[in-house]
């Protein structure tokens, strides 16, 4: 509906604010087509543009760009995937060098220096061959080899008891105090055929 001078004068507005009242509208409605031209004129762009990208991408695509931006992906991707199944090589090689009874420093050179490409894992992540592995660290690693053995005492020298000599039977028997003759007794009782 247009907002036209009779119809505001049917409506019971004053002539002299009929006038302010178009001229308010006017300026509205030449705002808002302003603006629409404005986004019209640009929606016309948008298939130059689309043509634009499509011809740049094709561009990309004929020039190597995008074969290179592949490779390089690739490449990289394959690097994660190797580092990974070297991170779970050196994790394996790791136990079975304890299993070998490696120091922390044995550990350490084996890791750094083991040819892991000669390293199988079977699906479980476990080394293939792990006794001609763990074999293998033990040999070239005997340096670091820890060994824990309990030694006992030697016979052939025993333990002192306290610098006391032992006594005779003739010796125990002189001795005048009772609770000291039976402890002497008890302390020697192979002597009195017990």
């Amino acid at each position: 509906m247009a907002l036209k001078r009779e119809f505001l004068a049917a409506l019971g507005i004053e002539e002299s604010k009929i006038q302010p009242i178009i001229d308010a509208h006017i300026e509205t409605v030449d705002a808002l087509k302003k603006e629409r031209d404005t986004y019209k004129a640009e929606a016309d762009k948008l298939p130059g543009v689309q043509a634009e990208l499509e011809k740049a991408q094709a561009a990309a695509k004929d020039s190597g760009k995008y074969d290179k931006l592949k490779e390089e992906y690739d490449a990289y991707k394959a690097g994660v995937e190797k580092e990974k199944v070297l991170e779970a090589k050196r994790t394996v090689l790791r136990e079975i060098a304890k299993d070998a009874g490696l120091s922390e420093a044995g550990i350490a050179k084996a890791v750094k220096y083991h040819d892991f490409d000669s390293l199988e894992l079977d699906e479980k992540g476990a080394a293939k061959g792990k006794a001609a592995i763990l074999k293998g660290l033990q040999e070239e690693w005997a340096d670091y080899v820890q060994t824990t053995e309990t030694k006992g005492a030697d016979i052939a020298t025993p333990p002192a008891t306290g610098g006391t000599s032992r006594k005779t039977v003739d010796e125990i028997m002189a001795i005048k105090d009772d609770a000291e003759r039976q402890t002497a007794i008890a302390q020697n009782l192979d002597l009195f055929g017990a």
